[in-house]
């Protein structure tokens, strides 16, 4: 019996030896809920560079497991969330984040305990300036995506533009950066119209925009709630022309958006996701289709590009990776290429990629 007892225990230490090394790296975002659509593409994008470094080996023979929390874009779970996975999980790392106020109530605990939060998926300016010392952005603002919506209108002639804002720290940051391309026009917003997060009342905004008698509106806020907004002002009979910003750049969106797709214009923080001149694009599509997958989404090339920084750092960091020495990996990144697209951090700024541009939803897709 002993015999057997020490030899059941070499094969379990042999097992365990044999085993693959781990990098655990921590995700909380709302897998369900109204951004449901739009974050299961970023995960996808971003599952398409990890397969591909763990398929050849992983990184210094470690391979790289995403530990993913739903939070259901709820502030307060993405805070417990966070927590959880960081006190309890020991993730190495947190990426990808999504919403505004949910990445700034993750803050607190990454400060806590000297950890990452690599490629939140907002470009909240509160993220940006001033520095916050564990987050490393990769998209650009929401304040510069805003301020050229703005902009575009005003130069095509449009100059009765209304402005629908969520009331949260999300939708005062993006009003900021429209108010800010309406003052350089020297112009301003025909009115600016506030929504609930959790139950815009549409039966006051579509009739404060529609007697207006607007010809655009920069809708500012997430997923289902512009979806609803958005055929709730068709359903009025307005035909005004409708911007919305990034955060709703998903094939999602346009699903859930139908019909009342057509003509609505999405910014966009990275290049045409057809766009093969640049690597990053061409090396995206060539792995989403070995997976089968026939195209990507503007969410999925998101996804795509932080999971590039992560990596990076990742390797940077070497074999055994801390969480210290993942900051520094990722402090130390200057002019780091995605593939057409530059990443530069330093002590004194975590901002990320400066790229902003417009899409058109045509036949279901994004054109520009």
């Amino acid at each position: 019996m002993n015999k057997l007892h020490v030899l059941c225990g070499a094969l379990l230490a042999l097992a365990a030896t044999a085993a693959p090394a781990q990098i655990l790296i921590g995700q909380t975002a709302g897998l369900t809920g109204s951004v449901a659509a739009g974050v299961n593409e970023t995960i996808a994008g971003a599952q398409l560079v990890i397969d591909a470094v763990n398929a050849q080996g992983g990184l210094h023979g470690e391979k790289i497991e995403v530990l993913r929390m739903d939070d259901g874009f709820d502030v307060k779970r993405a805070s417990e969330n966070a927590r959880v996975l960081i006190e309890e999980k020991k993730v190495t790392a947190l990426f990808m984040s999504r919403g505004t106020p949910h990445s700034q109530a993750i803050i607190p605990w990454l400060d806590k305990y000297d950890v990452a939060l690599i490629g939140p998926s907002t470009g909240a300016m509160a993220l940006h300036k001033p520095v916050q010392r564990h987050v490393f952005n990769v998209r650009a603002t929401y304040q510069r995506e805003a301020e050229k919506a703005i902009q575009h209108l005003l130069t095509t002639g449009i100059a009765r533009i209304a402005v629908v804002y969520v009331t949260d720290s999300f939708g005062q940051d993006a009003l900021e950066g429209a108010t800010t391309g309406f003052s350089k026009a020297q112009a301003k917003p025909l009115v600016t119209v506030p929504a609930d997060r959790e139950k815009p009342d549409y039966k006051t905004i579509v009739p404060t925009i529609k007697d207006a008698n607007a010809q655009a509106v920069l809708w500012i806020g997430s997923g289902t709630a512009v979806v609803e907004g958005i055929k709730a002002l068709r359903a009025s009979g307005s035909a005004a022309q409708v911007v919305t910003l990034s955060n709703n750049a998903s094939s999602g969106f346009i699903k859930q958006l139908g019909e009342a797709s057509k003509g609505v214009i999405v910014t966009q923080v990275f290049p045409n996701e057809r766009s093969i001149s640049y690597p990053m694009v061409k090396e995206a599509l060539a792995l989403a289709q070995a997976k089968g997958q026939v195209e990507l989404s503007p969410a999925a090339l998101e996804g795509f590009a932080s999971a590039k920084v992560l990596v990076e750092a990742l390797r940077r960091a070497g074999p055994k990776p801390t969480r210290a020495k993942v900051l520094a990996a990722l402090e130390s990144m200057r002019a780091y290429d995605l593939g057409g697209l530059e990443v530069s951090y330093s002590p004194q700024d975590h901002s990320g990629i400066d790229f902003a541009d417009l899409a058109i939803i045509s036949d279901g897709r994004f054109k520009r």
